[in-house]
């Protein structure tokens, strides 16, 4: 049974005469991270705007747990919390005051265990405009769940920061999933997304053109699968074999580097060859092929959909 938190319906956003979103249709489980995927001017940020119930509808349905964002954006008040590309937040306001503010509007506590939390605990007298890109994006976080929202919508979270700030926002989106939050992701950063996401959609030019897990994604797409080994004689380099399914080979230092289109049976007959010869495997890598590559493949024309 469905235990749907966000539905969208044939959701359609049109600016004068330009089709920005187009019949799209996706649903939001309870306690998932559901990924909106698309290039710049797919519809993402428009298609978030109007679930947050700040921009209007122009045609299909939306319901963000029964209620509906464009006739009654009111009550999502204490319902959601949003993290924007951008922040509207003055420059002199300090971490302490964006904080009591937020909470004080949402009528709650202030939530100084999430300034601790997310490392801003010796920032909270710091004006916003004085923060590193990192600690704006971890106060927006904290901002966005500090009314313990059943649903969370974040655009491009993450984007811009360096691996450590990314690291943190992204143990703390797991530990909202945890905790049966719900969030809705729009991202570019496919490697966030496939680490991430339990499920996605893709977007392309204003219509959802792959949508499911990323592993389903990926499994059905023509990428073929990187195999790397390295033996002790490294008899694949000195004596190359001929594999079933494998399309290329190439090697690597120490490494022969196979694609194949099957990788299990073009694993089999590589170790098979390998033992044949009397050789020893040292390292065996099989990589599918990542959500990146998927993407590119779908969104690129002419690519396999």
């Amino acid at each position: 049974m469905s235990d749907a938190i966000v539905t969208v319906n044939n959701f359609r956003k049109v600016y004068g005469e330009v089709v920005a979103v187009n019949d799209i249709s996706f649903e939001v489980q309870r306690g998932e991270i559901f990924g909106l995927l698309g290039p710049n001017g797919a519809g993402k940020t428009s298609t978030l705007e109007a679930l947050e119930g700040i921009r209007s509808s122009d045609g299909g349905e939306m319901m963000v747990m029964g209620i509906d964002p464009t006739r009654e954006p009111g009550k999502l008040k204490n319902k959601i919390g949003i993290q924007l590309q951008t922040s509207g937040l003055p420059g002199n306001m300090k971490v302490g005051e964006a904080m009591d503010f937020f909470c004080a509007y949402h009528q709650v506590s202030p939530r100084k265990d999430l300034i601790k939390r997310l490392g801003l605990a010796e920032k909270v007298n710091t004006q916003y405009e004085q923060l590193s890109t990192g600690q704006q994006r971890r106060l927006a976080l904290s901002l966005a769940v500090a009314h313990n929202p059943p649903l969370v919508i974040l655009d491009e979270p993450t984007a811009g920061l360096d691996v450590n700030s990314r690291t943190e926002l992204h143990g703390m989106m797991e530990e909202l999933r945890s905790q049966g939050v719900s969030i809705l992701l729009a991202t570019h950063d496919m490697a966030e997304a496939e680490k991430l996401a339990d499920r996605v959609a893709i977007l392309l030019h204003g219509s959802v053109v792959a949508k499911g897990s990323p592993r389903e994604l990926t499994a059905t797409g023509s990428s073929l699968t990187k195999i790397s080994t390295r033996t002790e004689n490294s008899i694949l380099v000195k004596k190359p074999g001929r594999f079933p399914a494998v399309t290329q080979q190439l090697f690597k230092e120490e490494y022969s580097v196979f694609y194949s289109k099957d990788p299990a049976a073009s694993v089999s007959a590589i170790l098979n060859y390998i033992e044949k010869h009397k050789d020893r495997l040292i390292d065996l890598r099989v990589e599918r092929p990542s959500l990146e590559e998927r993407f590119l493949e779908i969104t690129t024309p002419g690519g396999k959909k």
